[in-house]
């Protein structure tokens, strides 16, 4: 086939079966929408395209800047449009998290600024977050940018509406499937591709992913980051479940090795909760039916994160110094306090205060005196070995407490005599109204 542009080979993906001897499960056939095959590798080539059309004649004659609030693929496609059309690109973002994406923008030409932003995802809640702040400023009269807007442009679910889901109806020979399980990112592909297959047939049950409290997975939001703003409506989804990143990979692991996808971690956050939804319902039909998941991107460029977490799939050991060693029983006999007692504690004795948290997050507010170890930073300083004097008493923190709890377990394991963690994190410190300042 030929074409007289890369953009006009956005869309008409494969709809792929899964062999039912891989996913085990009764009554129902299982397909992988491939949307990594967009060329510019991912399920966000579409929207990205869709939502700077109206105004990209505008912005090359004025010579104007496209301009989005992200850190992996919407910024990829949107980089690449830009190049195209001679005109620059500027990602938004608190924190780049996954190297080869960064590396990947920059080769793009693009510009990254990283903001001091308190959440993985835009808050707009939140009327304090930096990253919130510049979000409405590109909105302003005088703005120079031509801005996308991901997490409120229509224009987002709208690319899947016309798009994503009329293929999948099409590849079924006219039939929607009985279900849809997507991650929930900005919630554009799971809303545009549920109206899609719900105006062909009303009871298509949806099923929306996200990542466990604390955890990451690329492209999806966690349950805290989960809101009732912008194009994310809770009314969309039958259910939403809780994956983790270990199931993510376990799930990229069937689709790579046993099928030949070359699924990335959001691809394998989508097969793993869509084979779990599912298991139970196949034997109770009576009748064979159909799900589909999405493969959202490819995993060459996960590998660092791969690497992280599970060393051993690529040739490495396994740390013993690794949070991930780390046993329940452990979690379970680890000291963590309460925000009163941490106060006390700090008070009196005078812990050294690690925050966990971005770098950013902790500039907009931290607890006073506390220090800032980024939590990929203090993975690598406890494999060589304990990180503070054993007569320094020390209480981690994060988030929401889950990743100090695993941390203080291990330094604990390694022979630190007090080391606590901060029950409910940052969060729970902020909640009790317990003061906070800011660099």
């Amino acid at each position: 086939m030929r074409y007289d542009s890369i953009i006009d080979t956005v869309g008409d993906t494969p709809l792929v079966r899964i062999d039912p001897h891989v996913h085990g499960l009764q009554n129902i056939d299982l397909y992988a929408k491939l949307e990594f095959c967009n060329p510019f590798g991912s399920l966000k080539d579409r929207a990205a395209w869709n939502m700077v059309q109206p105004g990209l004649s505008s912005a090359i004659e004025q010579g104007s800047r496209i301009v989005e609030l992200s850190s992996g693929n919407t910024a990829k496609a949107l980089a690449a449009i830009a190049g195209m059309h001679g005109i620059g690109f500027k990602s938004v973002t608190n924190r780049m998290k996954i190297p080869e994406i960064k590396e990947m923008l920059l080769l793009l030409g693009a510009e990254i600024e990283e903001l001091p932003g308190q959440t993985e995802c835009l808050d707009p809640t939140n009327s304090e977050d930096p990253l919130t702040l510049f979000h409405r400023s590109l909105d302003d009269p005088g703005s120079t940018y031509l801005h996308t807007d991901q997490y409120y442009n229509a224009r987002n679910p709208e690319a899947h509406e016309t798009g994503t889901g009329p293929e999948i109806v099409a590849d079924l020979d006219g039939r929607a499937p009985d279900w849809f399980i997507s991650g929930i990112g900005t919630a554009g592909s799971s809303t545009g591709v549920a109206r899609a297959l719900r105006d062909r047939n009303p009871k298509v049950g949806v099923v929306g992913l996200v990542a466990d409290k604390s955890d990451f997975i690329p492209g999806i939001r966690n349950i805290d980051e989960v809101q009732e703003v912008g194009i994310f409506d809770p009314l969309t989804y039958d259910t939403i479940e809780k994956v983790t990143s270990s199931e993510a990979i376990d799930g990229m692991l069937t689709l790579v090795r046993q099928c030949g996808i070359l699924a990335g971690p959001t691809g394998g956050a989508a097969y793993f909760g869509a084979v779990r939804h599912l298991r139970d319902i196949g034997p109770e039909l009576t009748e064979p039916a159909t799900a589909v998941f999405i493969v959202c991107d490819r995993v060459e460029s996960y590998l660092s994160y791969i690497r992280k977490r599970r060393p051993e799939l690529l040739g490495q050991r396994p740390g013993s110094n690794s949070a991930a060693s780390v046993s329940p029983e452990e979690l379970r006999e680890t000291a963590s306090v309460g925000v009163a007692e941490a106060q006390k504690w700090i008070a009196t004795e005078k812990p050294l205060v690690v925050d966990m948290r971005s770098p950013y997050a902790f500039t907009a507010l931290h607890i006073e005196g506390s220090i800032n170890i980024v939590d990929e930073l203090f993975e690598d300083l406890v494999r060589g070995g304990l990180p503070f004097s054993k007569s320094q008493s020390v209480l981690l923190a994060c988030p929401v407490g889950e990743k100090s709890l695993r941390y203080a377990a291990l330094l604990t394991r390694m022979g630190h005599p007090d080391v606590r963690s901060l029950t409910g994190g940052v969060i729970a410190w902020r909640d009790a109204g317990a003061p906070l300042v800011r660099e």
